[in-house]
């Protein structure tokens, strides 16, 4: 079942994730409906807030970036296959000197920045069941999943811009959490009263 993906402003995109345990209610289901909701949306990753849920849940799956002619054939095979399911992940290592990448989120449709991010990360988590990991990610996988992990820790893309870029797109902002926006998948917009 698609979801309906929470639109900037919703109070629930800045709370910190709580972790849940494996006799979560019909996690299954869940994950199910997730992954269907990010694909409807063409989104490479999808956090549990961004579904108005706030737990520390998010998947990521990079085969869209592997189509980039200006990667090697390995990095292309590497984002192809890379699909993962995180749970109460935490990041315990950033490593490197940070890069720019244009990011966009899709609880903001429409605004794409610049974002600095350290290119390798150590992730420890656990997956759909419940099986413990710890595993060091690099390059678009691992912004990929620092971006999502910042949806956990209630932090969006847009927290880390410049005070100057924030205020260019402040009124873009407005908008989206008003509804002023067109977008080709199910959103839940926080400013917009319920008609009774």
């Amino acid at each position: 079942m698609i979801l309906s993906i929470v639109a900037y402003g919703d109070p629930v995109l800045k709370k910190k994730g709580i972790d849940i345990t494996k006799d979560y209610p019909n996690l299954d289901t869940l994950l199910e409906n997730m992954y269907e909701t990010m694909y409807n949306a063409f989104g490479v990753g999808l956090a549990a807030p961004q579904i108005g849920l706030p737990i520390r849940l998010f998947l990521v799956d990079t085969s869209p970036f592997s189509e980039d002619e200006a990667l090697t054939e390995k990095e292309q095979n590497t984002l192809k296959n890379f699909k993962r399911t995180f749970i109460n992940a935490k990041i315990i290592k950033e490593e490197g000197d940070e890069w720019a990448f244009n990011e966009g989120c899709l609880s903001i449709p429409d605004v794409r920045e610049d974002v600095f991010r350290q290119p390798k990360i150590t992730v420890e988590y656990v997956d759909e069941n419940f099986k413990p990991h710890t595993e060091v990610f690099e390059g678009l996988i691992a912004r990929v999943i620092q971006h999502e992990y910042d949806h956990i820790e209630g932090i969006l893309f847009t927290d880390k811009l410049s005070s100057l870029k924030k205020r260019l797109i402040k009124g873009r902002l407005v908008n989206i959490s008003k509804g002023k926006i067109n977008v080709d998948y199910r959103m839940r917009f926080p400013n917009i009263k319920k008609r009774r």
